[in-house]
């Protein structure tokens, strides 16, 4: 049987242009592969959005190793900034260039192209899960959410998992993620009354309770680190008064800013505490100010062990690299995952995700098939 080419598969992924929510042809392809290689597959689309469930073996079977993934990628940007099609997935001098090139149909096609030869060659007493979803990259409502549901709907379970996105700062093989902070943000809506800026003391400015708020948050140090996570920080994104007068003291303000926490807090205690520091400024100046609360989700750890020893050694016979186990970086689908069965992350670099002429220099997907395809050997022997 030939070796299913992850370098090929990424470029047919990148002809899909599969921009979120939109499928593009992505996981169609996936489907029509993995099927013919006996994979058991079901697209469970939810609230617009396509996604992907595929196993090859019993369900339910105790050992059942896990894939997580997806080929939705973000807007391409200014076009005319590219100097190659963004989704023509052009070949030149061993890179291979489009929108999600890095982040990550070449995570995607490294792990599928793994997981098909490794059935192939050496079925396993086990089952390989393959979970792809198209919303990673936008609300992430409707895809690993939806596919973690359909799962604990059918009896399907995954007793490890791995998702591909990429890790590496600079070199293949330098990190695995093995857990996320959690990320929250919160809008204030600061209500005073307007006023003519001749005569302040007739109105109620909110901008001066904004500008107190947002310095007690940002002034405030919410910890010194874990021993696994950096300090958590807070970062105002925005304060904002569409107020183009100047001789009008405007009569709301509004500013929000996003807190990215470790394991020491939880979403609910830090939307606790904004209210109680929104609440505070309120009463000092004499307005309303009301808070939203998103949390997109909590900080989690898979403790260092026999998942993060499988990869960590996989990782290292493949490249020479001992990998680092961190849990830097933003969130991911991770963070859905981990409460069905223990997961880490490990993938390529991602130095150009997102960018304009996204690229991956194609020699790396190979090796990086050659990881994923050395975990599942080394997990079912």
């Amino acid at each position: 049987m030939i070796p299913l080419d992850p370098a090929r598969l990424t470029a047919d992924l990148i002809r899909c242009p599969s921009v979120t929510p939109q499928e593009g042809g992505a996981l169609v392809l996936l489907e029509r592969v993995l099927s013919e290689a006996g994979f058991d597959c079901a697209r469970v689309d939810r609230g617009g959005v396509a996604n992907l469930f595929a196993r090859w073996g019993r369900k339910g079977h105790p050992r059942s190793f896990g894939f997580n993934g997806h080929t939705d990628v973000v807007p391409v940007g200014d076009e005319s900034a590219w100097t190659v099609p963004p989704f023509g997935a052009l070949r030149r001098d061993g890179w291979l260039f489009g929108r999600g090139a890095t982040d990550m149909k070449s995570g995607v096609a490294a792990f599928v192209a793994a997981a098909v030869d490794f059935v192939r060659a050496t079925p396993p007493d086990g089952a390989v899960i393959l979970t792809i979803t198209g919303d990673e990259e936008g609300e992430a409502e409707h895809g690993t959410r939806a596919l973690l549901d359909h799962m604990a709907r059918t009896g399907e379970r995954m007793s490890a998992c791995l998702v591909g996105e990429p890790t590496c700062p600079d070199r293949l093989g330098e990190m695995i993620k093995i857990g996320r902070r959690g990320s929250l943000t919160a809008w204030f809506t600061v209500t005073g009354v307007q006023g003519h800026t001749a005569y302040p003391h007739r109105a109620r400015n909110p901008l001066p309770a904004m500008v107190r708020l947002m310095d007690r948050l940002a002034g405030h140090r919410l910890d010194e680190g874990s021993e696994h996570f950096d300090p958590s920080t807070l970062a105002i994104v925005t304060i904002d008064t569409g107020n183009a007068a100047t001789n009008v003291i405007p009569a709301q303000c509004r500013g929000a800013v996003n807190i990215r926490f470790n394991d020491l807090h939880s979403g609910a205690g830090l939307s606790e505490w904004l209210r109680a520091e929104a609440d505070a400024v309120a009463r000092e100046f004499g307005v309303s100010i009301t808070v939203k609360v998103k949390i997109s989700g909590e900080s989690f750890l898979t403790p260092p062990g026999p998942l993060t020893d499988l990869v960590a050694y996989a990782v290292e016979a493949e490249t020479g690299i001992r990998p680092v186990l961190s849990t830097s970086g933003g969130t991911s689908d991770a963070r859905f995952v981990k409460d069905h069965c223990p997961v880490v992350e490990f993938g390529l670099v991602g130095r150009t995700m997102h960018q304009v002429d996204e690229c991956v220099e194609e020699a790396q997907i190979h090796q990086l098939k050659a990881i994923y395809g050395r975990i599942l050997r080394d997990y079912f022997s």
